[in-house]
């Protein structure tokens, strides 16, 4: 007897399923198209990308980090490329282009060997250690630069900054990111230097004026003005007062209700208000500060009392805002009004004063005594505009920051990669499997950099890279590479054209390790969410 056995179903209908080589090839494929969607905008002669979102919002900007993070993508494999390049941005701040299309390339070679049938595993392994080689070669042509040297340090963030929308107001951007990453570097209690651009150099862009008058405050300047026409807005040598509590009476967290049965009831609450909001300014008043600046709200009444007593008071400031103030000065940010005392009040800003810039206040605290954070003030044509200058502002700064904490640079121009691809081929020549020809796919990639640097200027690629391929096997030529805005081979150290090791580190193992991860990858399970079925009550009983 025949048993017929029924279909044993262990996935949801709904549920898509690849296998195999079938996902392999198309997470390439996929991978491939995002990289080249930034293919065109690696080099100084870079086109710029639009990006309209549904609101009709505009972003023009030749950033690999911005252009991807606005494309919608389905493909998981592509928003694994997306994600590279955004943990590029955070970790060096540089180099978000190159990781993008070095790991497309990666792939994309990728491809020969799993058709000839070997293993993901081993193409992996052959990565891997391609990786560990390129690594050490680049520690080992690393050139070390001398960071008290400012025109050295200027020559090379222009390098950086070459490739960018502001590179015709070069001199001024690298000033500004150079000057905003020297003001915040501190040195903490370990004795190493710490640079956190992110928290303590802030951009304010005001559209309007030219480029030229952009420069950094070394302070912090607000969006925000005084709360009541009659307080002061010009205070030289502020006793300032940093508050995270609100300055009106306290709104019970919970639902209250409360029952008022006469007039002397309701008029008695209202006193109770009153007696709590003038409490609180006493604790204020006895501190002998003589400017305010809270996160929260002031209610009118503490106003009224802070005003008879020539205290100044700025409400509803962010609390980024309020940490920078802390750092410049001095202060310490009270939770409470009770708690207040004398040491809490900061005396090291010299200089408080609000000015009107086009149709808006703005709140100043400058003459600081160690100001270790800054605003860096924009000027610009328009919005867009600035938003593409403050993006290439924050590649300069984190230029700047890389520099100041490691010191070692490399050429540029697709130098160090041609370098670094000599390098493999030897080690690949160690080899009689399949390493081999793995090892030499990964020197061949590393040329698509130089290939579209050529290719961005207008040059013969073929031509080009197969001249720079044999410039860089003579010796005494290893500091050539291509000039990405005539396409010529030239000697890299003539044009100041740099790259630095923290960025091309980080590149290679980005890249390389994006690639690995999204080889080994053999099934795609989708539609494994939960139904959007309403689920029925449970009732129970007690």
């Amino acid at each position: 007897m025949l048993n017929n056995q029924g279909t044993v179903l262990v996935f949801k209908p709904n549920t898509k399923r690849e296998e195999g080589r079938k996902t392999q090839l198309s997470n390439i494929q996929a991978s491939r198209a995002v990289s080249e969607i930034v293919k065109t905008t690696l080099g100084p002669m870079a086109m710029l990308k639009m990006m309209l979102d549904p609101m009709g919002g505009i972003v023009i900007t030749n950033d690999g980090n911005s252009i991807l993070r606005e494309v919608d993508v389905a493909h998981p494999a592509a928003k694994s490329l997306i994600e590279l390049s955004r943990s590029q941005d955070e970790e060096v701040g540089d180099g978000t282009t190159s990781v993008v299309i070095l790991s497309g390339e990666l792939l994309s070679i990728a491809e020969t060997f799993l058709k000839q049938k070997i293993h993901p595993t081993v193409i992996v392994n052959g990565y891997m250690n391609a990786l560990n080689c390129c690594i050490k070669t680049l520690e080992e042509i690393a050139i070390n630069v001398d960071i008290d040297n400012e025109e050295a340090l200027i020559n090379i963030i222009d390098s950086c900054l070459n490739t960018k929308f502001v590179n015709r107001y070069n001199k001024i951007i690298t000033k500004l990111a150079l000057e905003a990453t020297r003001c915040v570097q501190v040195t903490n209690l370990m004795g190493k230097k710490e640079i956190d651009i992110k928290r303590f150099a802030k951009v304010e862009k005001i559209p309007a004026g030219d480029i030229l008058d952009s420069y950094v405050l070394k302070g912090v300047m607000l969006n925000k003005d005084i709360t009541h026409p009659q307080m002061r807005r010009y205070i030289k040598n502020p006793k300032i007062l940093l508050l995270d509590c609100t300055l009106e009476y306290k709104k019970a967290e919970s639902q209250t209700n409360v029952e008022v049965a006469d007039e002397q009831s309701w008029n008695q609450l209202l006193l109770q208000e009153e007696i709590e909001v003038k409490k609180m300014c006493e604790y204020i008043i006895n501190s002998k500060c003589n400017l305010v600046i809270t996160e929260k709200g002031v209610s009118d009444l503490a106003q009224h009392f802070l005003v008879k007593n020539n205290i100044s008071v700025i409400r509803r400031v962010r609390k980024t805002d309020l940490n920078r103030l802390e750092r410049v000065t001095g202060a310490t940010i009270v939770n409470r009004c009770d708690e207040i005392v004398e040491a809490d009040i900061g005396t090291k800003c010299n200089l408080f004063e609000i000015k009107k810039i086009g149709d808006d206040y703005y709140s100043f605290f400058i003459e600081c005594e160690n100001p270790r954070a800054c605003t860096i003030l924009l000027r610009g044509s328009t919005k867009d505009v600035l938003n593409e200058i403050e993006r290439n502002l924050h590649d300069g700064m984190n230029v700047a920051k890389n520099i100041m904490l490691e010191g070692k640079l490399l050429y540029g121009g697709g130098c160090t990669e041609m370098r670094v691809g000599q390098k493999l081929m030897k080690e690949a020549a160690k080899y009689d499997d399949a390493r081999k020809s793995i090892t030499e796919a990964v020197a061949t990639a590393l040329e698509i950099i130089p290939k579209i640097l050529a290719q961005n200027s207008g040059a013969n690629v073929v031509k080009t890279i197969n001249e720079l391929r044999s410039y860089h096997e003579k010796p005494g030529f290893e500091k050539y590479g291509i000039d990405g805005v005539t396409g010529e081979i030239i000697d890299v150290t003539k044009n100041d054209i740099w790259d630095l090791l923290a960025v091309k580190k980080q590149i290679f193992k980005s890249a390389i390790e994006a690639a690995s991860m999204i080889l080994r990858i053999d099934d795609v399970v989708s539609g494994i969410g939960k139904d959007n079925k309403p689920q029925k009550p449970v009732q129970s009983t007690f």
